[in-house]
């Protein structure tokens, strides 16, 4: 790719932004561009926007045109599925049905199921976590302490990594095994999938301002904007104990970051563009999470919702990647580097396999133990990249980290409380005429 190509995009972006730079910083902004994480941002949602656009017209022209009624040709099956869906009913409730045959199986088949879902879901988000880390804040081909190495940068092209082989699992999980009439319009997977791709990004992103140990608490506080929202927004209201564990999590969160200074580690400092990011992770990741709930609507399990969302997600990133001329680039940086080549690879099969094993879990188990399951995994988590990595954790960030998961497990076990109480209240007598 030629390299007028690549600057097209950074130069546009600079022209929407008249008054954030002088003229004459321009050329090296334009060389530099891809320092600076928010015109990365702008960059990609510019290539996505080649993509969603034409895309939008060409639904709102065939809806316009009735062509639903009026279609035909060779074309008509393809545009029928990605513009109008197929009529098929909701889908039946496959969790009960899974559950209710489970509790015909041994109690002992069952644990050694449980066994096998705690363990798969620990071991490829852990191990996604560590190479997550090591990826995106690390040097490869330093041969020596005195050289530098060469650092991988883009964070799209492992969002890319990842998406291309879910949707490979997905795909060939959907021929090899039955799954249900598909009835949702393909187009309305783009909506989940541009919001999962920046949630990614930001999700990678971050971990070049911030450390590991406090990404995964700000994901851990996610329920407290959740909350707020619902308040605001839809007048939600809320249990007590909701109140309470998301006071908790809001104090073990202050606890952990004002004990991080500079002066203990450099890596725990907490700066603003880390912040900025790991806000916009939390609105786009509660988007993508809603969306999905409604798409359940319509009839299809959860690894036809896993190949939709990733098709699209492929498709938006490969077209961002090459109209930057950063797709070869990062390949030419795999090449070069077979570390970083299996590292990727791995970071994709563990992102991949993880999501296999959510469905399973909650499947089989339900919500609640998959939460109890992935808290547990947050813990291990952090105290996996302090030692690993040697974030340094002063003792009242420590017991900061504490009551934030206290408050989950608590979250945890007052829902449970709840759904049970609510089950075992017998129904009242029928009063007698």
């Amino acid at each position: 790719m030629s390299p007028f190509s690549w600057r097209v995009w950074p130069a546009l972006v600079l022209l929407l932004l008249p008054g954030a730079v002088a003229s004459e910083e321009v050329p090296s902004l334009l060389d530099g561009w891809r320092e600076v994480w928010f015109l990365r941002f702008l960059v990609n949602l510019l290539g996505y926007s080649t993509i969603i656009i034409p895309g939008f017209l060409l639904v709102r022209y065939f809806k316009r045109a009735n062509y639903l009624e009026t279609g035909s040709g060779v074309f008509y099956p393809i545009i029928k599925t990605c513009v109008f869906g197929t009529e098929a009913g909701l889908l039946d409730d496959a969790s009960v049905t899974s559950r209710s045959e489970g509790d015909s199986v041994s109690s002992l088949r069952q644990t050694f199921r449980l066994i096998f879902c705690a363990a798969g879901l620990q071991a490829s988000y852990l191990t996604w976590g560590v190479l997550q880390e090591r990826v995106m804040t690390r040097s490869y081909g330093a041969s020596s302490t005195d050289e530098p190495g060469e650092r991988f940068k883009d964070s799209q092209f492992l969002v890319f990594m990842n998406r291309i082989l879910a949707l490979t699992v997905s795909g060939l999980w959907c021929v090899l095994f039955k799954q249900p009439r598909h009835g949702a319009p393909m187009y309305k997977y783009s909506f989940a999938s541009l919001s999962n791709i920046m949630s990614s990004w930001c999700q990678y992103e971050a971990l070049k301002y911030i450390s590991f140990p406090t990404q995964v608490l700000a994901k851990a506080s996610k329920v407290i904007p959740v909350m707020l929202m619902g308040k605001i927004i839809s007048r939600k209201r809320y249990e007590y104990w909701e109140y309470l564990t998301a006071a908790l999590i809001s104090l073990g969160v202050s606890m952990f970051l004002l004990s991080s200074t500079a002066g203990r580690h450099p890596s725990t400092v907490t700066t603003f563009s880390g912040v900025l990011i790991l806000g916009g992770y939390i609105v786009f990741d509660s988007f993508t999470s809603n969306w999905q709930d409604n798409l359940f609507k319509y009839k299809m399990s959860s690894v036809q919702m896993m190949f939709g969302v990733n098709l699209f997600s492929c498709l938006f990133t490969v077209g961002s990647l090459l109209e930057q001329g950063a797709f070869f680039d990062s390949l030419a940086f795999m090449a070069r580097h077979s570390e970083f080549a299996f590292h990727a690879v791995l970071l994709s099969v563990c992102s991949a396999c993880g999501q296999l094993f959510i469905f399973f879990t909650i499947n089989r188990f339900g919500a609640a133990i998959f939460t109890i399951i992935m808290t547990l995994r947050q813990a291990i988590a952090i105290l996996l990249s302090c030692f690993l990595y040697g974030h340094a954790v002063a003792i009242v960030g420590g017991f900061g980290i504490a009551i934030v998961f206290l408050a989950l497990f608590l979250r945890v076990y007052a829902r449970n409380r709840m759904k049970s109480g609510r089950r075992a209240t017998p129904l009242p007598p029928a009063q007698n005429a």
